[in-house]
């Protein structure tokens, strides 16, 4: 009785799959680009985490409390997933779309009156470049997921149903 040789852990499909997505990640972020986006999206979070501080509004509790929070949960997302995580890099950047709009938002919608001139220029100014930041990494996300699918290579998402 003769056995056939078994395939080794190097040739499995879902580890060369897991490969390839690591190398298109790994292009992705290695782009004076995604670099740039990734480390302003750095400085947007902590600078969005630290503004009550810095700009003078800290006694505005509500209001620094949810931009500490969400200039935190943003740096953490869009400088801790872009380059290490590409099948997530795309809903982690529209997550930070969602902080950017919120950190526009926030000076009206949280409780008490914290809606001062500062606030609110810190805030919109703060949550548009954040939103800008973050649309562009899900474009760039999208573009290395297309161009890699251009040459005819899988994509994290090509095996899903309805898509080809």
């Amino acid at each position: 009785m003769t056995t056939s040789p078994r395939p080794s852990m190097e040739t499995h499909p879902d580890i060369i799959d897991m490969q390839r997505r690591h190398e298109m990640a790994e292009r992705t972020t290695s782009t004076p680009k995604g670099q740039a986006i990734e480390t302003m999206a750095l400085l947007i979070g902590l600078y969005l985490a630290a503004s009550p501080w810095i700009t003078g509004f800290n006694a505005l509790s509500t209001l620094a409390v949810s931009n500490l929070l969400t200039g935190i949960a943003y740096a953490v997302l869009m400088s801790g997933g872009f380059g290490r995580a590409y099948e997530r890099t795309h809903s982690m950047a529209w997550a930070c779309c969602a902080l950017g709009v919120w950190t526009i938002i926030a000076p009206w919608v949280v409780a008490g009156n914290v809606d001062t001139t500062k606030t609110i220029v810190n805030n919109v100014i703060t949550g548009a470049l954040a939103l800008l930041l973050a649309m562009a990494a899900s474009a760039a996300a999208r573009a290395a997921e297309s161009s890699h699918a251009r040459r005819g290579m899988r994509t994290p998402y090509s095996d899903a149903p309805g898509r080809s």
